[in-house]
């Protein structure tokens, strides 16, 4: 196993989405971590505080190739990461060790016919929010001590799909753009792989976010991990998978709030059923009985999100994890 570091250059990141044709920017075996940089802010750099603006960002910004930018979206991603060995049909691991703000300052911006009120909130705002590294916390608004704890996370966790461009707004079996704010440090990300290598990227990074992330925005923040990428054979996954220390949680998307949460717990339903060997209808009962159902994002058009948890205690491996413990059961 070996450690690396993946800086954000000019040929290492990847603007606007996802594409299947991108060169990696980092080949890796299983098992290796990856200390990595994330920026965010490509499109509002030019209206940006020196607070919030480095050397490298400007740079990227200013010189980044037109063959890196593979899609609509806004996002400015860090990779792609080639895994060896990985296939279309196996799980990648995505274990989030550390996340940590690159910088003291973030941003937070309502658009124009985005967002869960865009009748009621329709000219475009950008603010800029800063962060309280020491305390832990941004202030908001300023001076208003409103203090909000800082979360950190990376919005967007996803591989490449066939596709020569795909957008980095929507989420899907593939992970993308999930704003899922449990996965913190210490949680870990299972992903469906569609192309060799895998060709993860990762970005988005928020240090602070309500579920349903309303307005479109959190406090958009560029952003430091480490991050260690194990690949898994002989695992049939079909949707990501998540699991933090004290919960497993399925992920549901769809065009409609109904339809997401349908998937999200059809996914728990099926997780039961693979992992612990309960029957449908008791995967069902349980559910009513023990899972909860939270929305993810509304924003992310055309898909919005659910995701459903489950606490590990109550399925009896507290301390194991859930591919350690299908390995261990032999389930």
């Amino acid at each position: 196993m070996n450690h690396h570091t993946l800086k954000a250059t000019c040929t290492t990141v990847h603007l606007g989405g996802f594409s299947c044709n991108l060169p990696p920017a980092l080949v890796i075996n299983s098992g290796d971590s990856i200390e990595v940089e994330t920026y965010t802010g490509f499109k509002i750099y030019q209206e940006s505080p020196e607070a919030f603006l480095t050397p490298e960002l400007v740079e990227i910004c200013q010189h980044l190739p037109p063959e890196r930018i593979v899609g609509p979206g806004s996002h400015l991603l860090t990779g792609p990461i080639y895994i060896r060995e990985a296939q279309p049909g196996d799980v990648l691991e995505i274990q989030l060790e550390e996340i940590s703000p690159r910088l003291a300052m973030g941003f937070n911006a309502i658009r124009t016919g985005w967002g869960a009120l865009p009748q009621q909130f329709s000219e475009s705002r950008l603010r800029f929010i800063p962060l309280d590294l020491e305390k832990n916390i941004a202030e908001f608004p300023l001076n208003s001590g409103i203090k909000i704890p800082l979360k950190p996370f990376f919005g967007i966790l996803g591989v490449a799909t066939p596709e020569t461009q795909r957008s980095s707004i929507p989420p899907g079996i593939y992970g993308g753009n999930l704003d899922n704010p449990e996965l913190q440090a210490g949680s870990r990300l299972f992903l469906p792989i569609f192309v060799p290598g895998a060709l993860f990227s990762i970005g988005d990074g928020h240090s602070a976010q309500g579920e349903g992330e309303v307005n479109v925005t959190a406090i958009e923040t560029s952003m430091n991990g480490k991050i260690k990428l194990i690949l898994h054979k002989n695992i049939l996954l079909t949707s990501p998978l998540a699991e933090t220390p004290s919960d497993i949680i399925t992920m549901g998307f769809a065009e409609t709030l109904d339809l997401a949460f349908e998937s999200a717990l059809k996914q728990m339903i099926d997780v039961l059923e693979q992992f612990f060997g309960l029957e449908a209808e008791e995967a069902y009962v349980l559910c009513s009985l023990a899972a909860n159902f939270r929305i993810t994002q509304v924003v992310n058009h055309p898909q919005k999100g659910v995701h459903g948890m489950i606490s590990k205690s109550i399925l009896g491996f507290p301390l194991k994890s859930l591919l350690d413990h299908k390995v261990v059961t032999g389930l």
